[in-house]
C-alpha cells in the first residue's frame, strides 16, 4: 500500500543537484543515478528544489513522474550548466496568480509600480521619480556596470564588460565564464521558486518576451548579493576548474543564507507593490492532483 504524499516546502528544500554520465531511475522507491559501472547514487529528489541533467545523462519516465509528484524542477542544461535546453514545470501556473500577475504585468500603471519595487529592493534606494521603465533599465544598467567594476578592483582582475555566448563559452575570459555558471545556479532555482508559488516564468515586467523574463527579473534582485561576488572571488583563487567550484560555492552559499526561504516571499513582495487584490480561484478550478492534509506555502505545486 502506497502511503501517502507529503511533499517538503520549498524553503526547507535543499537548493539543487548536477548529474552528469548516468542514468537516471526509480529503484525500490527512490530515485537514483546509475553510473556505467552499476553503481547507484541515491538522490534525495524530495528535499531538492531543483535537479540539473547535464550532457551524458538519460532519464526514465518514471524518474519525471518521481520528480513531478514531489514538486522538484528538472532542467536540461548544457556542459557546466551553462545552457538551459528544457525544464520541467513540477507545480505549473496556477489560474488565479496567473490572471493577477498577467494584470500587473499589462497595466502600464500596475507594471511601473512593480518594476520601482524591484528596483528598490535590488538598489536598496528610491527608484528617480516619473521615470519610464526605460528610463530605469537604463539607470539599472549604469549601475550596474559600475558594481562590476568594482568587484573587480576589489578581486584584483582585469574587467572590460559582461559578455555571454553560450556557442562560445570557452572563448571568453574566465570572470564571465564563472558569472556565467553562477547566474544560471541562480536562475535554476528563481524558478523552481516562480512555480512553487504558481507563477509563470514567462511573464516578466523589466525583461519581457523570453521564457524566463520573470526569472531574471526576480534573479536580479539577489544576484550583486549572491552569485555574482561568488564568480568574482572564483575567477581571482585561480583554481584548476573554475566552472566547477563556481556551481560547487554557489550551491553552498545558497544554502547557507537560505535564500530559498527568501524568494517566494520576495515575489509576493513585489507584485503586492502593484497594490490590487489578487483573483480567488475559481470555484470549479481543478484541485491538486495529490491534496495536501497541511498547507505547505507552494501554492503552484500539484503535489
Amino acid at each position: 500500500m502506497r502511503l501517502p504524499s507529503n511533499p517538503i516546502p520549498i524553503r526547507d528544500r535543499a537548493t539543487m543537484v548536477w548529474l552528469a554520465y548516468g542514468q537516471v531511475d526509480v529503484l525500490d522507491g527512490a530515485l537514483v543515478l546509475i553510473d556505467k559501472e552499476g553503481v547507484r547514487i541515491h538522490v534525495p529528489v524530495g528535499g531538492l528544489a531543483c535537479i540539473l541533467l547535464e550532457p551524458g545523462t538519460r532519464i526514465t519516465h518514471a524518474a519525471i513522474a518521481l520528480a513531478a509528484e514531489v514538486g522538484c524542477l528538472i532542467l536540461w542544461v548544457g556542459e557546466g550548466g551553462v545552457r538551459l535546453y528544457s525544464a520541467g514545470q513540477p507545480g505549473g501556473a496556477r489560474s488565479d496568480r496567473l490572471l493577477y500577475q498577467a494584470k500587473l504585468a499589462l497595466d502600464d500603471d500596475l507594471r511601473i509600480k512593480v518594476v520601482r519595487a524591484m528596483y528598490r529592493l535590488r538598489f536598496q534606494d528610491e527608484p528617480p521619480a516619473k521615470r519610464s521603465i526605460e528610463q530605469l533599465r537604463g539607470i539599472e544598467g549604469v549601475r550596474v556596470r559600475t558594481m562590476y567594476k568594482v568587484l573587480a578592483q576589489q578581486f584584483g582582475l582585469k574587467w572590460e564588460r559582461r559578455e555571454y555566448d553560450p556557442n562560445k563559452f570557452d572563448q571568453s575570459d574566465v570572470v564571465n565564464q564563472c558569472l556565467s555558471v553562477a547566474n544560471h545556479c541562480l536562475y535554476g532555482i528563481c524558478e523552481a521558486a516562480i512555480l512553487a508559488a504558481g507563477y509563470a516564468p514567462a511573464i516578466g515586467f523589466i525583461h519581457t518576451g523570453k521564457p524566463l523574463s520573470f526569472v531574471y527579473d526576480i534573479a536580479d534582485i539577489f544576484k550583486f548579493e549572491t552569485v555574482v561576488p561568488i564568480a568574482f572571488k572564483i575567477a581571482a583563487s585561480n583554481k584548476g576548474d573554475p566552472a566547477r567550484e563556481t556551481r560547487l560555492y554557489c550551491r553552498n552559499s545558497f544554502r547557507k543564507h537560505n535564500l530559498l526561504d527568501k524568494i517566494i516571499p520576495t515575489i509576493e513582495e513585489i507584485l503586492a507593490a502593484g497594490e490590487i487584490l489578487r483573483p480567488i480561484a475559481h470555484p470549479e478550478a481543478v484541485p491538486t492532483a495529490i491534496p495536501n492534509s497541511q498547507e505547505t506555502g507552494d501554492a503552484g505545486h500539484r503535489s
